[in-house]
């Protein structure tokens, strides 16, 4: 959040604006959502799969679709009318809208950017920054957990690492059985970092971990950090709107990002990234540098150069779609999470497995053990059996590899990712049971697929 001035205060918009914390159902929103089109609205989705995969890329209203279809030919019919007068307003009104979604007290604390990867890209890199010009010390530390994403453990060791600060992981336990087993485990990862009179200058905190997929209580952890000294808190939250409760007064971090394609129904790509106002605002840059530079991260993030803006002009429409479902957001939610719960449970004991987690410990997602006997015994046997439930049953769902612990003998070592959005269909789930229970019936092994 840069201290220059705003240039385009119709951009930025008046941080003081009192505004209601959650939006209004629409007025274009006449009647709730019908069963019937709720399937019309994602009839482009491939029939022939089971598509109980939606927290990788989320899914998108054929409704939204057209809207955005029609940003992109006003834009390409008169691209100087539409940028001098439609991109910037545009923009705005997105950003409030995701301002009172998310009950951030003022709207230049929230930025429009590509997705989580580039949010995390933003604040790791004013870290670098941090290193670089001194402020902090050479050895300082950050915090991770195991479980953090790929993309965003990449992004630490390109920024916190090469620059000179020392990575700690959170190790946590899977399967987990409580939140207190995570608290428990962040504690002495933090006393690991204090030691020898370190500083822990960063914590990065998933909201909901992506493989395995757990929620993490992220306002527990937060307030530990407060409590510890740590300068600043970023919660990687890629999968949190539309899936569990985002409240930035709640929560209380410094930096939140969360995706609008995964669980929101936008097209992607497009994320929010909240950056908490303080009087010590940290001076946050887009890492593509354009003509906006130096205007605050909202303006920059705003106007990156010529690319295709419509993902971010199209959450209006969004929230009309969902402003149809009974209780809106609220009701998405709960009827995911009870929805997700219930196949999860039904596919443990068909396979007589068990869950990754307790079924609060969950949103959207949720870990199901499978039959030890299909021998998964590495990342690589995960990767060819997605393939082949893909490609031989139709079925597409992440597996994550759980490798036994010292003496463990015959335990569940694969566990599937379900997701359930508002598209999915019992029958979805009792295809992978049925594809599943094939393969045990038929003597196949992760083995097999090598051949």
């Amino acid at each position: 959040m840069g201290s220059q001035s705003h240039p385009h205060p119709h951009l930025n918009g008046d941080s003081n604006t009192h505004i209601p914390k959650k939006p209004k159902l629409s007025s274009l929103s006449s009647s709730l959502i019908t069963e019937a089109e709720i399937q019309n609205e994602f009839n482009h989705h491939d029939p022939t799969v089971a598509r109980i995969n939606n927290g990788s890329f989320g899914c998108c209203p054929l409704s939204i679709i057209q809207s955005q279809q029609e940003l992109q030919l006003e834009f390409l019919r008169q691209p100087d009318h539409f940028y001098f007068s439609e991109l910037k307003p545009g923009i705005l009104k997105s950003r409030i809208l995701i301002q009172r979604l998310i009950n951030a007290h003022h709207l230049d604390e929230i930025s429009i950017v590509d997705n989580a990867t580039t949010a995390a890209a933003i604040v790791l890199q004013n870290i670098a920054w941090s290193f670089a010009e001194g402020k902090f010390n050479h050895g300082d530390v950050a915090i991770m957990l195991h479980y953090a994403y790929g993309a965003v453990k990449k992004s630490i060791e390109a920024y916190v690492t090469r620059a000179g600060g020392h990575v700690i992981e959170v190790h946590l336990p899977f399967p987990v059985n409580s939140k207190d087993e995570i608290v428990f485990e962040f504690r002495k990862a933090l006393e690991k970092g204090k030691e020898n009179g370190k500083k822990v200058r960063l914590a990065v905190i998933d909201h909901i971990t992506s493989m395995p997929s757990v929620v993490i209580p992220v306002k527990e952890l937060v307030r530990i950090c407060r409590e510890e000294g740590v300068d600043q808190v970023f919660v990687d939250a890629a999968h949190g709107i539309g899936c569990t409760d985002v409240d930035m007064q709640d929560i209380g971090a410094d930096f939140y990002t969360s995706n609008l394609h995964k669980w929101l129904f936008c097209p992607p790509s497009i994320a929010f990234l909240y950056c908490r106002k303080s009087p010590g605002c940290i001076d946050l840059h887009h890492p593509v540098v354009s003509h906006e530079y130096g205007n605050g991260l909202a303006v920059e993030s705003a106007w990156i150069g010529t690319r295709d803006y419509s993902a971010q002009l199209v959450v209006p429409k969004v929230f009309d779609f969902v402003n149809r479902f009974e209780d809106g957001i609220e009701g998405i939610k709960k009827r995911n999470h009870d929805n997700v719960v219930e196949m999860g449970q039904m596919l443990a004991k068909a396979w007589e497995t068990n869950l990754g987690c307790p079924p609060e410990m969950c949103a959207s997602m949720i870990m199901v053990g499978l039959p030890a006997c299909l021998g998964i015994s590495s990342d690589l046997d995960t990767l060819k059996l997605r393939t082949h439930l893909r490609e031989k049953f139709g079925v597409e769902v992440p597996i994550y590899y759980r490798a036994p612990k010292d003496g463990e003998f015959d335990v569940v070592t694969g566990y599937a990712r379900i997701s359930y959005q508002v598209y999915n269909k019992v029958e979805d789930y009792h295809k992978f049971r049925d594809a599943i229970n094939q393969l045990v019936g038929d003597g196949f092994t992760c083995a097999l697929l090598y051949n």
